[in-house]
């Protein structure tokens, strides 16, 4: 399996900063300039930083996983089910969003990086996965569950 430090070295230190600045973006725009704005436009900034939350809860939540394999907590064929899979379909993987210019250009940044991240975390997914796979993982650990639900 990939080592340990690849996974956290890299996706999980920009996950955490992405999470940082994403909720000081949150906590600390100018409410003042926010309320100049038409409804419209405040509806798809909530709207955006809702997107910028649920990828980055998603990325999250994986790495997290991956962390509790490498720990020995969980399998690796638990660590690549569905359970743990990212998700987030459409609202993750929707590009849109830093080439609207009526969004301020802070959330914009943000939209464009954790749209980056969760690709880069897909791909790493899909490596794992495939991985597993090949290692035949799933299949010893399903024959292992079956043997001892039924056994």
């Amino acid at each position: 399996m990939v080592s340990h430090s690849f996974f956290f070295n890299g996706p999980y230190d920009d996950t955490m900063a992405l999470l940082v600045e994403a909720r000081n973006y949150v906590a600390y725009h100018d409410a003042s300039e926010h309320r100049k704005l038409s409804p419209q436009v405040r509806l798809q900034i909530s709207y955006e930083s809702m997107r910028v939350t649920s990828r980055l809860t998603q990325v999250m939540a994986w790495l997290l996983a991956q962390k509790a394999v490498h720990a020995g907590e969980i399998s690796k064929a638990k660590g690549v089910s569905d359970d743990f899979a990212l998700s987030g379909g459409e609202v993750c993987t929707d590009a849109s969003g830093p080439e609207n210019e009526e969004l301020p250009a802070g959330l914009r940044s943000l939209l464009e990086r954790s749209h980056r991240l969760y690709q880069r975390v897909e791909r790493l997914e899909r490596m794992v996965r495939d991985e597993v796979e090949r290692s035949g993982a799933i299949d010893d650990d399903d024959n292992a569950m079956n043997s001892a639900t039924c056994g």
